[in-house]
């Protein structure tokens, strides 16, 4: 299917489609529920958390995947859920469960020029550099990795409900060389944020989540060393070391306000590209092969 090449703002959505189009989703279930709500509680129970991964077959498999891997070096094999939570530890068994569900909530669309799993590498690396980020700045690196899991989710909300609108989108960036976000702009009249948020109030994330994706373009919007700020970072981050393998073929412009509110040493930048190179191989594979 060829795309012919809108003209600026030939292919509108009304934001009251957009609303519409959100109840066609499907919600988010039981145990990721429990994860969002229980994301700043650093003492839950073991043994509770493993009763309720063991309900969900696929994630219960992506789990103990993860814990066999290479990555944890375990001279046993992982056979159970507890041991698995006991290995990898109560917030990567999070991010297992918040990752896996939602790249399960969205339909493949057929939306000539986007891809899926380029989507999610990206998702998944800016993730991963969030919670190095979160980590080094002494930040809950719970928040920072569901923040940069979500900044874009916007975007499939966009590819799954207005496939045609959105191939009109990419076309139009691949002809005239311009960011994503001033293609949806130019083309749709809204944008990946606008309808990020819409997703984020629909599904009530929380108000920190709803930052971050208000803000990742933005971030000096949000203040210093904030939640927008350190997806802002994280994102540029992982584009420049090349991980995901995102569409981008430039690293997007860094707000040196976002860059400077970190406080973040270049010696400690250093570690932390190595760190995040090391651990989105890891998290990658399990999510998504």
């Amino acid at each position: 299917m060829s795309i012919d090449l809108p003209a600026p703002g030939s292919q509108k959505i009304d934001p009251d489609d957009v609303v519409r189009q959100l109840q066609n989703l499907p919600t988010l279930s039981a145990v990721v529920v429990d994860m969002f709500n229980c994301i700043d509680q650093e003492d839950i129970d073991i043994g509770t958390l493993a009763r309720k991964v063991s309900y969900d077959q696929a994630l219960t498999a992506k789990t103990l995947r993860f814990a066999n891997s290479s990555f944890f070096g375990s001279q046993s094999k992982v056979t159970t859920i507890q041991q698995a939570i006991s290995l990898l530890g109560v917030q990567s068994v999070r991010h297992l469960i918040t990752a896996t569900a939602l790249t399960g909530s969205f339909p493949e669309g057929d939306c000539e020029g986007f891809e899926s799993i380029t989507f999610w590498k990206h998702s998944i690396a800016t993730a991963v550099c969030c919670k190095v980020l979160a980590m080094h700045l002494k930040l809950n690196q719970d928040f920072a990795f569901t923040a940069g899991l979500l900044h874009d989710i916007g975007r499939l909300v966009l590819v799954s409900r207005f496939p045609r609108e959105y191939a009109a989108v990419l076309a139009w960036r691949a002809r005239v060389d311009c960011s994503l976000l001033d293609a949806e702009r130019t083309v749709l009249g809204t944008d990946h944020v606008v309808t990020g948020l819409a997703l984020a109030a629909h599904w009530n994330f929380s108000e920190t989540i709803q930052k971050a994706i208000a803000g990742h373009h933005a971030p000096e919007t949000f203040g210093h060393a904030s939640i927008a700020s350190i997806v802002h970072v994280a994102n540029s981050i992982v584009q420049g070391l090349d991980l995901g393998a995102t569409e981008d073929d430039l690293v997007a412009p860094v707000s040196q306000v976002a860059w400077d509110s970190l406080g973040i040493l270049e010696d400690d930048y250093a570690r932390i590209f190595r760190e995040t190179e090391m651990q989105y191989e890891a998290v990658s594979q399990a999510l998504l092969d």
